[in-house]
């Protein structure tokens, strides 16, 4: 028995078909390949093939595109009976996304004679805009229904381009690897948009909002994937050379050095002295996220590692003390614990960039600068200015997040969007078809509102 509220048969086709048939129209009138991609204007440049950017840039691609689908998708599956969901509507939503991203960063970025020209890099740029969209939905994992997740990717893509676009085109700001952009952005859009839908009685899913031994484990695929992709993902449309190489090797040795604080401060922070494995899929990646903004400067090494030391240590604190206090005090509801992993590392990331930016100089960078600060490099500003920009961007970007997720947050409260009730969160058979085995709970959910529908007509 299927719940008349939460039944997808019209809405979800309806939304997948419309979306997709506007994208395809609007992808035929506005969208064509760039020269590197057109067959015609690729063979008029005197070029050889292996010039062509597609080899430069598709390795990182494609370990930008594992992150989402695989990383991303299966870090969520620790809830013990939300796996389908969790991987399922994350390739639903990511498929969405870096297609209706593609448009709305060509709108700002790619618009040539009225046509979006798209490549290798706008594929990557597109998968960056979808990381983020996978942040927030972390935040609303096991509440909400396929057609809400689509249309919050609808309108936090769309708010995703502006913002970029204010941050790096119009302030000239620098964050290769999406500290702000990204983390900050996505963790606090979905953080606010959680608040707007808090559950009152989501105690009464409590049951389900935790994990069994093998969807940890499962869970852990994700992590490692994500912690083995993330040096190419914060490098990945960096200049080629050695800004590409440093900032790799700046989130390879943060990362290192993240993963041993989290372990620290895991054991530290429980009374027995065990290890909890919420904190080691999360708080390990934290270091990624944290050498995002500065991750292409001359951070260096040693830089780099204390960035991941903090990081790892913050990201566990948060999970354990300050996770509870948001949902007890300021009503926030956060299912994977984004703020932890993607929002207070993303800061952290923000704030080191700004540091970092104001303190370079033509001595350290050499000839690198105008790679890394061109408007310092050609003096139209100087690198303190370049960090007071740093710092005004996070200042930006949390503001576009938390109002641009309050707004979408009331709009997805609207009932024709299919929402679970308050006792069936965390549930795949509300959305999916289930094994046999497992059909019992199918009888559990058709017991429970059998039982609301009789305290209704009393």
């Amino acid at each position: 028995m299927t719940d008349p509220a939460t039944n997808m048969r019209l809405k979800l086709p309806l939304t997948c078909f419309i979306l997709e048939i506007i994208l395809i129209v609007l992808f035929g009138v506005l969208v064509e390949y760039d020269d590197e991609t057109d067959a015609r204007k690729w063979h008029n440049l005197n070029h050889t093939d292996y010039d062509n950017d597609f080899y430069y840039r598709y390795p990182s691609f494609q370990d930008v595109h594992v992150m989402i689908f695989i990383g991303f998708g299966f870090l969520m599956t620790f809830l013990q009976r939300y796996g389908f969901s969790s991987v399922g509507f994350n390739f639903l939503i990511a498929a969405f996304s870096l297609q209706w991203a593609t448009l709305m960063q060509g709108f700002f970025h790619g618009m040539h004679g009225g046509k979006i020209h798209i490549g290798v890099e706008s594929m990557i740029n597109a998968d960056f805009c979808t990381g983020s969209v996978l942040i927030s939905f972390g935040a609303v994992l096991g509440k909400t229904s396929p057609v809400q997740l689509l249309f919050m990717a609808m309108f936090e893509v769309t708010l995703f381009a502006v913002n970029e676009f204010i941050l790096l085109s119009i302030l000239g700001t620098r964050d290769a690897g999406g500290s702000m952009t990204i983390h900050t952005f996505g963790a606090y859009f979905g953080l606010m948009v959680t608040r707007v839908l808090y559950r009152p009685n989501l105690d009464k899913s409590k049951h389900k909002n935790c994990s069994v031994y093998h969807s940890d484990l499962f869970a852990m695929i994700g992590t490692i994937y994500l912690w083995m992709f993330w040096p190419s993902f914060n490098s990945a449309i960096t200049a080629h050379g050695d800004d590409q190489h440093r900032t790799a090797m700046n989130t390879y040795y943060s990362l290192a050095a993240c993963t041993l604080s989290t372990y620290a401060m895991s054991s530290l922070t429980a009374h027995d002295g065990k290890l909890d494995m919420v904190h080691i899929q999360n708080a390990a990646l934290a270091g990624g996220v944290a050498a995002g903004t500065a991750g292409e400067m001359m951070l260096t090494p040693f830089g780099s590692m204390i960035v991941g030391f903090l990081a790892g240590i913050i990201s566990v604190l948060g999970f354990k003390y300050l996770s509870p206090v948001l949902e007890e005090k300021l009503r926030i509801q956060d299912t994977c614990g984004v703020h932890n992993l993607h929002g207070m590392p993303g800061v952290l990331g923000a704030i080191v960039g700004a540091v970092t930016a104001a303190v370079a100089s033509r001595d350290i960078y050499g000839k690198g600068l105008e790679d890394v600060f061109p408007l310092v490099a050609n003096e139209t500003r100087d690198a303190s200015f370049q960090g007071g920009i740093q710092a005004i961007s996070l200042a930006v970007t949390l503001g576009i997040a938390l109002l641009g997720g309050l707004l979408v947050g009331f709009m997805l409260k609207l009932p024709i969007f299919g929402a679970p009730r308050d006792n069936i969160c965390f549930e795949d058979s509300i959305y999916w078809e289930v094994p046999g085995e497992e059909a019992h709970h199918e009888d559990q959910l058709a017991a429970v509102t059998t039982e609301e529908a009789t305290k209704l007509n009393s």
